[in-house]
């Protein structure tokens, strides 16, 4: 944040020096005159520019910072601690950004505060940064404001991106090894291929015998390979930019890639469950918070990742706002298992949908670590399998001449 020098009178009408860290020359006038002074000279600080490198920012950077879930998860527990003990929101939001070690996340607390200081609610100071802190973020940050248990929604909001972070490196850490598996096998055959097979041809091509199926098929393999490689590598990389980059761009492809990606069997599934399993947590934080079911519904709707299922759930919203049951409103997408539908109409029934809605976000949670687990125990053996056969298919490949070789001169 930028920092002014200022010349101000007291309460006690003597002349006062400093400095301060303020938005602009106007807002720290004002910050000023909320200490009791009456300011009469602010200057802007004249600041060395950061070099490269540096790790230093203003509060104009802290609007494009983006904080991850640890982070942020942090962030949330802190803040929880701070108002549990009865702390004022400036005072809290001060405390959390002297304890936070990153200058960038210090600064986006302290623009944070300063927005809380010209009179604007929490909630909506954090909305002024929407790459740090998400609609969900923001609007149970609102609903315990208004509630009054800011501290106790601050907790859950903590349990759950902490949950998220949890989940996350857990996958990441569950694929290092099928990927450096997948990476060596590949490594193995281009070896092969490259270097190997090259000399047994130029070998097999001063014989003059006629060469196996399989051997002239691994030469095919071996020549292409050797002659299309690079171009081959070249072009699926900038296919695959441009795929990228479309999908990025273009809402309506991307919508149809991700609906046909629904279609196949296990990534199909396992994009259901996390989505629905990401409403039903976010539905059900927004509602124990005091967010009405509409709001609720919108808000964790925005963060499916998925189009058709954020599409189907946005029906489902409309039809609850003309009357429908919440249960058979999210049936109708034919998106949510049938045993989170069973609950949600228990917690409409019974009164405790906030409950069935964790319960059913729990349910989910299991059931998508349970198919990670599963795809990941039957990934390793499979690229084992898979790299086993290529190999042996060389192998073949290139003893199958030797054996006629001796064949012929038996």
């Amino acid at each position: 944040m930028p920092i002014f020098h200022y010349v101000a009178l007291n309460q006690k009408g003597l002349k006062e020096k400093g400095i301060i860290e303020a938005e602009g020359l106007k807002h720290c006038r004002q910050l000023l005159r909320n200490k009791g002074f009456v300011p009469l000279e602010t200057t802007a600080a004249r600041q060395a520019k950061p070099k490269l490198g540096d790790n230093k920012f203003t509060g104009k950077s802290a609007f494009n910072y983006t904080l991850n879930n640890k982070e942020l998860a942090l962030i949330s527990r802190q803040l929880s601690t701070l108002f549990a003990a009865g702390m004022p929101v400036e005072e809290v939001l001060s405390a959390v950004a002297e304890q936070t070690e990153k200058q960038r996340t210090k600064s986006l607390i302290s623009s944070v505060r300063s927005r809380v200081t010209e009179g604007h609610s929490l909630a909506n100071a954090l909305r002024d940064f929407p790459r740090a802190f998400s609609a969900l973020f923001c609007s149970t940050v609102a609903a315990g404001e208004k509630s009054g248990h800011l501290d106790v929604v601050l907790q859950r909001l903590a349990d759950y991106t902490e949950q998220q972070f949890h989940m996350r490196q857990k996958i990441k850490n569950a694929l290092i090894y099928p990927c450096l598996m997948v990476c060596v096998s590949i490594g193995i055959v281009g070896f092969l291929l490259e270097y190997v097979v090259p000399k047994m041809v130029a070998v097999y091509s001063n014989i003059g015998q006629d060469l196996p199926g399989m051997t002239k098929v691994l030469i095919a393999v071996s020549s292409g390979i050797q002659s299309y490689g690079f171009i081959f590598l070249v072009l699926m990389a900038i296919g695959i930019f441009f795929f990228r980059r479309r999908l990025k761009n273009n809402a309506k492809f991307k919508e149809r890639v991700q609906r046909t990606g629904l279609r196949v069997p296990i990534i199909g599934n396992a994009t259901k469950i996390i989505n629905t399993a990401r409403f039903s947590r976010t539905f059900a934080i927004l509602s124990s918070a005091g967010v009405s079911v509409l709001e609720a519904m919108n808000i964790s709707a925005q963060l499916i990742t998925n189009i058709p299922i954020r599409k189907a759930v946005e029906v489902a919203a409309s039809r609850i706002r003309e009357g429908a049951n919440i249960h058979l409103a999210l049936k109708q997408t034919q998106f949510f298992p049938p045993m989170s539908i069973h609950l949600i109409a228990s917690g409409e029934a019974s009164g405790q949908l906030e409950n069935m809605l964790e319960r059913s976000a729990n349910n989910q949670d299991n059931d998508i670590k349970q198919l990670i687990e599963t795809a990941l125990t039957l990934f390793e053996p499979a690229i084992i399998l898979i790299m086993g056969a290529i190999v042996l298919f060389i192998v073949l490949a290139i003893l199958l001449p030797i054996f006629q070789l001796d064949q012929m001169a038996g």
